[in-house]
This record gives C-alpha cells, sequence and structure tokens, in this order.
C-alpha cells in the first residue's frame, strides 16, 4: 500500500512540474507575433499569440474610395491568415505536452 502513495505523490510533483512549463510556454507564446499578408502584401495584419490583432498596415495603393468592399476583403483575409499562424503556432508549441494523451478538448 506504501509504494502506491509514493507512486501518486511522485505522479503529482511530475504534473506540477508539467504544469509549470505549459505556463511558461503559454506565456511566452503570448510574446510572440505572426504576419499574414493579403493582396500581394498590401495590406499586412500581425497578431501576436494571445489571438490579439497588434498591427495592421495598409499600403496607399489599397485604398479607392470606390472600392472599399476589396480593401474590406484584404484585411478580413489578412485578419483570418494571421489568426490562422498563430493557431498552428499555439498547437506546435503545446502539443508537446499532450503527445500520446488523448485528451478531448485539450488544445
Amino acid at each position: 500500500m506504501r509504494g502506491g502513495m509514493g507512486n501518486m505523490n511522485n505522479m503529482m510533483k511530475q504534473m506540477q512540474k508539467m504544469q509549470k512549463k505549459m505556463e511558461k510556454a503559454q506565456e511566452e507564446l503570448g510574446e510572440k507575433t505572426v504576419e499574414a499578408t493579403a493582396g500581394g502584401g498590401m495590406v499586412k495584419v500581425i497578431a501576436n499569440g494571445n489571438k490579439q490583432i497588434v498591427e495592421v498596415e495598409i499600403d496607399e495603393e489599397a485604398v479607392d474610395p470606390d472600392d472599399v468592399e476589396m480593401l474590406q476583403d484584404l484585411v478580413l483575409a489578412a485578419t483570418n491568415e494571421a489568426l490562422k499562424k498563430v493557431d498552428e503556432m499555439t498547437n506546435e508549441t503545446m502539443g508537446q505536452f499532450t503527445k500520446g494523451m488523448n485528451i478531448p478538448g485539450l488544445f
């Protein structure tokens, strides 16, 4: 019976270590940024690892008062691509903690 408690304590320590590593990885993700462009670079969107848009750059040539819809589409496309890249970066970084585990809803 005693060996079972020792194993349980050891497992809890390992889980605490993993939790600290995961928290550090999430913090580092928040500091990283990704960049996406649309319209051949006419619109650029930069997002951080927390899925916050931190910068939008629009080339003057993309601003056509007669075709606002095109500019809206370019901003939307670049934003969605930036958020997709954040998801990929998050899965790549956090996936190391869930390798071999089949836990639904975790990353």
